[in-house]
């Protein structure tokens, strides 16, 4: 019996719009053509688990829902943020009974990077013994999160974000499926702000035909609805290391508008501002060494600067550091040098010191010749004698 209240819930636009058959996909040529994986799967009809890895929006979900209905199996679906092994047991339980009654079951896992060994452990015999189908969506790299045991029982497909005819095409279906039509600049503006990211386009679609109820949806409308969908952001995830990457190279190439476009694209998207300042001040010694000693200082201040004042004033600071590191000459200097020693002291751990050079606050120590001849210089000569002569001779070969 359907609820006194089903009717004024409102469907959201992008289940509306969700496919049914690998036809109707929009992008993933490569997943869904006429010569792909999945296709072939589905024309052959054999059920077969999988791992979908692709950014948010690129239709993992979808593609679940597609194969189980192709291959007639019971559809289940749960999100490793918010379930666990009972969750998993509940549903094998019922999967099993199915199986006596002659009906294969799906379980689809949303952020499957999510469970920990254990519960990853716990879908292994299921996936095993053919009473589940599994297929696992995430967004991370799957050789970090995915156990070895769970990933040799799964077929990874790749996923790429959607371009911008892909997006076109969802925009266009979504005006018609609204009846609603966007101006030229609304269309540029939604499709560029969605990065990729169909979900996100149709909620924008979604919210600015609400917010414009009559008349062609405008450049304005569309931007206050992109305001209320916030980016996507995991300060743990592999986008953000990736994108912490992108900034560090870009400041090693002295490209100063892919550095800002990256420090900024990390800050919008909710970055912890602190961890852009440490990786900053990093690079001075690093990078930039001693082509440009102060580096290490401006740094440094930069790093104070997001301590003490937070965003968003401190954008101004970090703005300021990115623009002189990358500007500033580099050299690895530092670095080569940090390795090097490293590496020395590691090879001659009890390499003794000189005696030369040694303290020597009683008699006895200056009478083992501690201090001895030692005298107050600000250059190296060869005779002074510095270092341990195994380590000094190490540095001549």
């Amino acid at each position: 019996m359907s609820s006194l209240f089903e009717d004024k819930v409102r469907e959201p636009l992008a289940s509306q719009m969700r496919p049914t058959t690998l036809d109707e996909v929009v992008g993933q040529v490569a997943v869904v053509g006429d010569d792909s994986l999945l296709r072939k799967l589905v024309d052959n009809q054999r059920p077969t688990s999988l791992l979908f890895w692709g950014p948010p929006g690129s239709g993992k979900t979808t593609l679940a829902r597609i194969l189980a209905r192709s291959w007639q199996l019971e559809f289940s679906e749960i999100s490793a943020v918010t379930s666990g092994v009972k969750d998993i047991r509940a549903i094998v339980k019922i999967a099993k009974q199915a199986r006596l009654e002659g009906q294969g079951s799906l379980l689809f896992i949303d952020e499957i990077h999510r469970f920990n060994k254990s519960q990853q452990d716990a879908l292994l015999p299921h996936v095993e013994d053919g009473t589940l189908v599994l297929i696992g969506a995430t967004t991370e790299n799957p050789s970090f999160e995915i156990n070895n045991a769970l990933l040799s029982r799964l077929h990874v497909v790749t996923l790429e974000q959607l371009s911008n005819d892909d997006l076109a095409e969802l925009l266009r279906r979504a005006q018609k499926k609204l009846q609603r039509t966007f101006t030229d600049a609304a269309k540029k503006l939604v499709v560029q702000a969605s990065a990729g990211d169909g979900r996100r386009l149709l909620n924008v679609i979604e919210t600015a035909a609400a917010l414009q109820p009559t008349g062609n949806i405008s450049k304005q409308t569309t931007e206050q609805a992109i305001a209320t969908a916030t980016l996507s952001y995991d300060n743990h995830g592999e986008d953000h290391y990736n994108l912490a990457s992108a900034l560090i190279k870009s400041l090693r190439g002295s490209d100063v508008n892919a550095s800002l476009y990256y420090l900024h694209r990390m800050l919008g998207g909710g970055a912890d501002p602190l961890f852009i300042a440490r990786r900053l001040v990093i690079f001075a010694s690093e990078d930039i060494g001693m082509a440009a000693p102060y580096a290490l200082t401006l740094a440094t201040a930069g790093y104070q600067a997001v301590e003490r004042i937070g965003l968003p004033e401190a954008e101004y600071g970090l703005t300021h550091v990115v623009i002189a590191l990358a500007d500033s000459p580099k050299s690895r200097s530092v670095a080569d040098l940090l390795h090097q020693f490293k590496s020395l002291a590691k090879q001659f751990p009890k390499a003794e010191v000189p005696k030369n050079i040694r303290n020597a606050p009683t008699e006895f120590m200056r009478g083992q010749g501690y201090n001895q001849g030692y005298q107050w210089q600000a250059e190296f000569t060869p005779n002074t004698g510095f270092l341990p002569p195994e380590v000094a001779d190490e540095l001549k070969d």
